[in-house]
């Protein structure tokens, strides 16, 4: 069971911050913080540099936390708030990749909330530094938590449309 906790963290936690090094640089694939500036206004964000940095350092940071089993489940309260967030921008599309539907954010959503239940493993920092076995009321929190928290950032950081202008996505559509 600690192998195979092992390598859910590793491949989901470096996943996610991998797409958060995305957002902020040029690296695996990256449009620099420029891009994912762009990337967040003509998804409907407000905040423009702020929050692509935001979000970036959030999928890194989370990610990096639960690669290495540290504080899971703040770590997955953190990496399912942002892939919730991801989800939310992706909703329209439905379920399917294939689509740019919501499949992949939900499945990170998914392995981050099974990661605080269950807890790292043995081979984990979490473990190291004897803060396992997490109490189930913190780990309930965070699955609570994170993807209420992706909500209420979409909610807050939402830009609405300019009336009489469509965006690009209704304009493909058509």
């Amino acid at each position: 069971m600690d192998t195979g906790l092992l390598v859910l963290r590793l491949v989901a936690g470096l996943l996610i911050a991998g797409h958060g090094v995305q957002k902020v640089s040029f690296r695996l694939g990256g449009n620099g913080l420029g891009g994912g500036t762009e990337e967040f206004r003509h998804d409907g964000f407000r905040g423009g540099r702020l929050t692509a940095l935001a979000a970036g350092a959030g999928q890194i940071g989370a990610g990096l936390f639960l690669a290495s089993g540290l504080l899971t489940p703040m770590a997955a309260m953190a990496a399912m708030g942002v892939m919730t967030v991801a989800g939310t921008v992706k909703w329209h599309n439905g379920l399917w990749v294939q689509n740019d539907g919501y499949e992949y954010p939900m499945v990170l959503v998914i392995v981050s909330a099974v990661l605080a239940l269950t807890g790292p493993g043995r081979w984990s920092a979490d473990h190291a530094l004897g803060l396992t076995p997490w109490p189930l009321w913190i780990c309930l929190a965070a699955i609570v938590i994170g993807p209420a928290s992706g909500l209420l950032t979409r909610v807050v950081l939402h830009r609405p449309p300019t009336p009489g202008k469509r965006t690009a996505h209704v304009q493909a559509a058509d």
